[in-house]
């Protein structure tokens, strides 16, 4: 007995109407089960924009537009297997192809996808919005492995850090609550205002992630890349670069903090006020013990990784008894300015300030045996820039 098409008709029309119910179950359902999904991981959240939320809208859409694909076909296949199997007598049906079907299958797939591409392209325009018309604008550069955000036009500057401790890292001490999400210096934006990210890097790619604002970025170096925000609610945000960008590459967090307009307006403003007093700080002339302490914080924040607690070295080279630690100060103000090309060691003349820079040469050239006896001033460290 040969299957006929025609006779099977009735039973998958069956097949059809118990997968739209099933559908529908599943929609109605669907509300009540986002919440769960999200507790659990395992399912994207609406996050704090409009375009977040218009994203956790459209993969819902299709998401569920899949379900309903999944049931039909699956439903259809195995109702199949079951109806016409062997055991039960059923022959192969004898056509070669059925013109009526293929037209089918050939169109209904091509207007699901574009129905599910109407609204993704729409999405992506928005997203990819110039925002000309932002009232702030931030210039990321990712480092390695850390964050620099500079206002633009706003004068204000600085280095975003994460602040989980090794301790924590190696276990040594317990996990904080945001175990290696943490950081010393987040970026602020104001809520209900359109900021503008130019993103870039300084070394290898990075990329700046945000979940909650639906904004990923790669960071390419000599390259500028764009996105923007609006963010509705006030509170601390949090991401990671999404790149694999070095060893440390999992050490790079990401803190946003949003707060009210007023809010931030009085927070900028008391950055302005510290780079102002800054700037009048590196004209200062700083004692030999304050330069040293100084510079032991600046190293065992940036340096000690690569060189060791006392100098020994590891991943970078020894500084005790180095060549440039005990050679000319010029020398040694160009390796920590410009870094060394080819090597490990990064160009510090952008992530340290003139008073950071001084304090951490002073620091190097007298400590573990060195004992040069002279010092840096900022106002060298300036002139040293400027020359260079």
């Amino acid at each position: 007995m040969s299957l006929d098409l025609s006779k099977s008709l009735t039973p998958v029309c069956r097949v059809l109407a118990g997968a739209g119910l099933l559908f529908g179950s599943a929609a109605v359902m669907a509300e009540s089960a986002v919440e769960p999904a999200q507790r659990w991981g395992v399912n994207m959240t609406p996050g704090v924009t409009e375009i977040s939320r218009g994203i956790y809208d459209l993969h819902m859409l299709i998401f569920w537009i899949c379900v309903v694909i999944g049931i039909l076909v699956f439903g259809v296949m195995f109702y199949s297997m079951y109806k016409f199997r062997h055991s039960k007598g059923a022959k192969p049906a004898t056509f070669h192809e059925n013109t009526t079907v293929e037209v089918i299958w050939t169109v209904v797939p091509a207007l699901i996808l574009i129905g599910m591409g109407i609204p993704a392209s729409s999405m992506l325009m928005d997203m990819y919005d110039d925002a000309e018309d932002a009232e702030v604008s931030v210039l990321i550069t990712g480092y390695q492995w850390k964050w620099k955000y500079e206002y633009m036009d706003e004068g204000v500057s600085f280095f975003s850090n994460m602040r989980t401790s090794r301790g924590e890292i190696n276990n040594i001490e317990p996990k904080g609550e945001h175990y290696l999400l943490e950081v010393d210096n987040p970026l602020v934006i104001p809520t209900d205002t359109k900021v503008r990210f130019l993103i870039t890097a300084n070394d290898v790619i990075h990329a700046w992630w945000v979940p909650a604002f639906a904004v990923k970025q790669d960071a390419i170096p000599g390259f500028i890349n764009t996105a923007w925000t609006v963010v509705e609610e006030e509170g601390v945000y949090r991401g990671q670069c999404a790149e694999l960008c070095g060893r440390d590459h999992g050490f790079m967090p990401i803190v946003v903090n949003a707060m009210e307009k007023s809010e931030y307006n009085s927070w900028l403003g008391a950055r302005q006020a510290e780079a102002a007093e800054l700037a009048q700080l590196i004209k200062q002339e700083k004692t030999f013990d304050e330069l040293m302490d100084v510079g032991k914080d600046v190293y065992n924040k940036q340096c000690v990784v690569c060189h060791g607690a006392n100098g020994e070295g590891g991943v970078g080279k020894a500084i005790a008894g180095s060549p440039v630690a005990t050679g000319p100060m010029d020398q040694h103000l160009s390796v920590m300015v410009n870094g060394v090309p080819g090597t490990a060691m990064q160009a510090f003349g952008a992530q340290l300030n003139e008073i950071e820079l001084a304090a951490v040469v002073t620091y190097a050239r007298n400590q573990w045996g060195n004992n040069m006896g002279d010092s840096v001033q900022p106002v060298d460290v300036y002139n040293f820039k400027q020359a260079n």
